[in-house]
């Protein structure tokens, strides 16, 4: 389940699917101006928050996920589907979605 500040949202991905809080970071031009959300590109980093069971193969088979609640990840640009829990901004994204883990 996805959690917010120590509560819990009933928010549980199934299948290859994770919920992921992305990182917005404020960003300012090389003059010192800030650009508005508008003129901001979308983030492609986050938080992973839930993760479901993993994809079941043809034979039945489950392959776990590779990510874990915690991780931070780069995601693809338009990838997964947005959603608003709680005036939070969320995504839930499948595991294919997932360019990279972060340190």
């Amino acid at each position: 389940m996805a959690t917010r500040s120590g509560a819990k949202t009933k928010l549980e991905p199934l299948g290859d699917r994770m919920i992921v809080r992305p990182v917005q970071k404020e960003q300012v031009t090389k003059g010192g101006i800030v650009l508005p959300d508008t003129a901001k590109e979308k983030p492609q980093e986050g938080e992973v928050l839930a993760v479901g069971p993993g994809r079941l193969t043809e034979d039945g088979k489950r392959l776990e996920m590779e990510v874990k609640p915690g991780d931070r990840v780069i995601y693809a640009k338009y990838a997964g589907t947005e959603i608003k829990i709680d005036d939070e901004e969320l995504l839930i994204l499948r595991d294919g979605d997932v360019l990279a883990r972060t340190s």
